[in-house]
């Protein structure tokens, strides 16, 4: 928990949002992967080849059959983080309005586009900046794995929204009540990973992760 902590404490907040995050659950839309696909041709026609390493469906909507909030959340996988200069001016240029950058946690930066469809776009790094990215990418595979699993984090996430919003709270609140049912999920899916021997040692390392950092977890 302390790097967590300490992440939410060294947030630099570069501008707040322009439309109020949803906490609204919605059915499962098919297509939210298309919707994705056209988004990372987008974002990989704004950057320069060298600057990309990976572009990431993650979070709820990259599950088929998983109720979401109606946000497609992006992991951006870029050379170097802190060179800012290399994707930010490119990605605002493309309409991504640059929230903040969170140095502590895996050189975390966040991204919000709000139309045609809200999107979160986190940027991280490659080795070990990707820990944070990986357990998105862990959990995301370990839902789409077992029915189970994605049920019960359906269940959550609705009785979440509905709390939330009973107590006037928000979108920090409805990843906080949901936090102790993700971990419980991605202890499962290190386990399954570990078992068969499938993922990188850090991959089943960050389905151990405490917490995400300020707030910015994903759908």
């Amino acid at each position: 928990m302390e790097k967590g902590i300490k992440a939410f404490q060294c947030v630099e907040w570069v501008s707040k949002r322009k439309v109020p995050h949803t906490i609204d659950i919605v059915d499962p839309d098919p297509s939210w992967p298309a919707t994705f696909a056209q988004l990372a041709t987008g974002i990989r026609a704004a950057l320069p080849a060298t600057v990309i390493h990976a572009v990431h469906h993650v979070g709820s909507t990259c599950v088929p059959g998983l109720a979401a909030k109606p946000v497609i959340d992006i992991d951006l996988i870029v050379a170097d983080p802190a060179d800012e200069a290399s994707y930010v001016p490119a990605l605002e240029a493309a309409g991504y309005h640059f929230l903040f950058r969170e140095p502590p946690w895996y050189e975390h930066r966040l991204f919000a586009l709000y139309a045609p469809v809200f999107v979160n776009l986190h940027i991280y790094g490659p080795g070990e900046l990707d820990l944070e990215s990986a357990r998105h990418r862990l959990l995301c595979d370990w839902l789409r794995k077992c029915p189970a699993d994605r049920d019960l984090y359906a269940r959550v996430k609705r009785e979440s929204s509905e709390k939330v919003k009973a107590k006037g709270e928000g979108v920090g609140e409805y990843t906080e009540y949901k936090g102790a049912t993700i971990r419980e999920i991605l202890a499962r899916a290190a386990a399954d990973a570990a078992a068969a021997g499938q993922g990188r040692e850090e991959t089943v390392e960050a389905g151990r992760a405490e917490t995400a950092g300020a707030g910015t977890g994903i759908e």
